[in-house]
Parts: structure tokens; C-alpha cells; sequence
């Protein structure tokens, strides 16, 4: 007799229902591990990813890294100047355009710029391992539909944003 968890599998909650299921389960994931993170290194998962981001693209605006992570750059905000207050990163005025920060790590930021155990970034690594290059591909190619879905990231189709568009009115 299958027991109760077993019962809620399967065909009995259908394909969408057992996918959003799947998705719960890598958001608790996630923030568990975001948790256990600011514990261990002091910096969340999505500090740590900006941390990464900045460490791979240096002098990068807050705008360029709002568009890699498909946020707004009001969402960004806020992860910026925690990890400017915390000395991990450091802010400059773009010499050719005094209005836009551009970002770079510090010496202290460049240590938490490496591959470590305990973050998400390990754990999708080991996932990721045991995949073949083809379901790597498939995956991504539902995930970026389903974050199109959800309005997390523009489509071809969306209008443009009040930034895209105030840029399309000043290159005329």
C-alpha cells in the first residue's frame, strides 16, 4: 500500500501541479540555503550572486547587472548597498557619464569570488554534473519560458519598459 507522500506523486497531481511542486521545493531550497549561507559566509545567495556577477564583469553598471538577473534596478538596489556598507564592493562615477555608478569588487569582496561548499552555486554545480548537456539545455529552455510566463523576464512581444523606452527617445 502506497503511503501518503508516495500517493501525492505522480499522475495523481498531473503535470503542472507536480512541477509547481518541484518548483516549491527548489524555492525552500533556495532560501533555506540563502539562510545557512548569511550564517556561514555573511552574505545571501543573491548577494553572493551579484558578488559573482561584479567579480566577472568589473566597472559593470547597476543597470547591466538588473538586466542580467531580469530584475529592476529599484530591486537592486538595496543588495548594492548592503555589500558597499559591508566593504565588498566599491562604487565609481562612470567618467563618461557622471549619472551611473559603475561597480567593482574590493580586496575583501575578491575572496568571497571564489567557488565555495555550502552555497547555491555548489549545489547547482553537483546538479548540473550529473546531467547530460542536452537535458542542461531543455531545462533552461522550460525554465526561461516559464520565467516568460511569469513576467520575470522581457519577451520580444512585451512593451518596452520605461528605461528602454526613455533610451530609444534619447538616441533619436
Amino acid at each position: 500500500m502506497a503511503t501518503q507522500p508516495e500517493k501525492a506523486r505522480g499522475p495523481q497531481l498531473g503535470e503542472v501541479l507536480e512541477f509547481m511542486r518541484l518548483l516549491w521545493a527548489v524555492d525552500h531550497g533556495l532560501q533555506s540555503t540563502s539562510k545557512r549561507m548569511e550564517s556561514a559566509l555573511g552574505i545571501t545567495g543573491p548577494q553572493r550572486l551579484v558578488l559573482r556577477l561584479v567579480g566577472r564583469f568589473p566597472g559593470i553598471t547597476a543597470g547591466n547587472l538588473a538586466q542580467i538577473l531580469h530584475v529592476h534596478p529599484s530591486t537592486l538596489t538595496g543588495v548594492l548597498k548592503r555589500l558597499e556598507k559591508r566593504g565588498l564592493l566599491e562604487r565609481k562615477s562612470d567618467p563618461l557619464d557622471g549619472r551611473k555608478a559603475l561597480f567593482a569588487l574590493t580586496d575583501a569582496g575578491r575572496t568571497l569570488d571564489v567557488p565555495s561548499t555550502g552555497t547555491v552555486e555548489a549545489a547547482v554545480q553537483r546538479a548540473l554534473s550529473k546531467m547530460t548537456r542536452t537535458r542542461i539545455t531543455h531545462t533552461q529552455d522550460v525554465l526561461t519560458a516559464l520565467a516568460e510566463e511569469l513576467g520575470g523576464i522581457p519577451t520580444a512581444a512585451d512593451p518596452p519598459t520605461d528605461e528602454a523606452a526613455r533610451r530609444s527617445t534619447d538616441a533619436r
